[in-house]
């Protein structure tokens, strides 16, 4: 059970989301039967080392139920209360995600990425609310809406979910405390409507760098989150401290010195098709320290030609890549 209740889940988010959340993929063991626990609490470590407030357990990957409680149970024995384990509600039908976020709830997860399945093609905005609400009505986990293009919404509004549905679910559902905004990426007028309308009730997190630094100097964003940031080390969380203090000099002129790594891994692409390519971010980490290693097929795959355009950016950036060759990424930093 979280340590609100849903009355309090509100108060909770203002406390707990200020910082940088990245994401955590888990990781196989060498037979893929199992998973690599010592591998998924290396990661975790790392991600607190790099000064991570919570962490995304990516359930986008091919893996059981049972194994994805087991995961989200193993980040948080290790975390300890000094990250938080954000469940990623990327199951199949709305019935398989009412079951995973009760497992995930049940393993100590203390929020909520709600996401839409691939089979969900809703007629209108009005399938959106009934899901939406159907989910956060059966948790009593904390919920950060996801507007996006990912899911195929942008055919009924520009915005993806537009402010008047997001005000009604936000009226009607009191554990929304967050609103991840990325409606019409790459345009950011989501971002800005969404912070007029609701930054007052709840938590607006703008998880792109490029978008963060900029913006955060406008207008207070207290969270940035789940995000790809494990690419650049320990980098936006230093970065985000910098405009929560007002230091926004330091701030852009940390911008424009990663601006290299920032080419590289939008040159290279997160994935496509609307299906991110978890295995390309497992690198985006390993190259900072993080565990790398085996992920369960079929996945999508990683090619050296990308790897090399990867680390340039970081060693140009003055990020400081791991010296350790590449075919090391597939065994990992801890095989078993």
């Amino acid at each position: 059970m979280p340590e609100y209740t849903k009355s309090e889940a509100r108060t909770w988010a203002r406390e707990k989301l200020v910082g940088v959340a990245n994401v955590t993929i888990p990781t196989m063991k060498s037979d893929f039967k199992s998973l690599n626990e010592k591998a998924i609490r290396h990661d975790v470590e790392t991600a607190i080392g790099h000064g991570f407030i919570g962490s995304l357990a990516c359930s986008e990957v091919a893996i059981s139920l049972d194994e994805y409680g087991q995961f989200c149970r193993t980040m948080v024995d290790q975390a300890q209360g000094r990250m938080l384990t954000i469940h990623h509600a990327a199951f199949n039908t709305i019935e398989d995600n009412i079951e995973a976020v009760k497992v995930a709830e049940d393993a100590g997860s203390e929020f909520v990425l709600l996401c839409y399945p691939p089979y969900f093609y809703p007629k209108d905005l009005e399938e959106v609310y009934d899901y939406t609400k159907a989910f956060c009505d059966a948790t009593n986990l904390a919920v950060m809406l996801f507007p996006v293009p990912t899911w195929g919404f942008s055919r009924l509004h520009p915005a993806d979910i537009p402010v008047p549905m997001l005000r009604r679910l936000v009226d009607d559902c009191p554990n929304i405390v967050a609103i991840k905004a990325e409606g019409g990426y790459p345009n950011f007028m989501s971002q800005v409507e969404v912070h007029r309308e609701f930054h007052e009730e709840v938590v607006i997190s703008s998880p792109l760098e490029f978008d963060l630094v900029p913006l955060g100097q406008l207008m207070p964003l207290p969270f940035s989150g789940t995000n790809y940031s494990a690419y650049f080390g320990d980098w936006l969380p230093k970065v985000h401290a910098m405009l929560q203090a007002g230091k926004y000099d330091e701030a852009t002129e940390e911008w424009y010195r990663i601006d290299p790594a920032r080419k590289a891994v939008l040159s290279v692409g997160f994935g496509g098709q609307g299906l991110l390519n978890r295995m390309l971010w497992k690198y985006h980490g390993w190259l900072q320290g993080y565990n790398g290693g085996p992920l369960r097929g079929p996945t999508a795959r990683v090619y050296k030609k990308d790897m090399v355009t990867l680390r340039r950016g970081l060693e140009l950036a003055g990020l400081n890549p791991t010296s350790d060759p590449d075919e090391d990424f597939f065994i990992g930093r801890n095989p078993e």
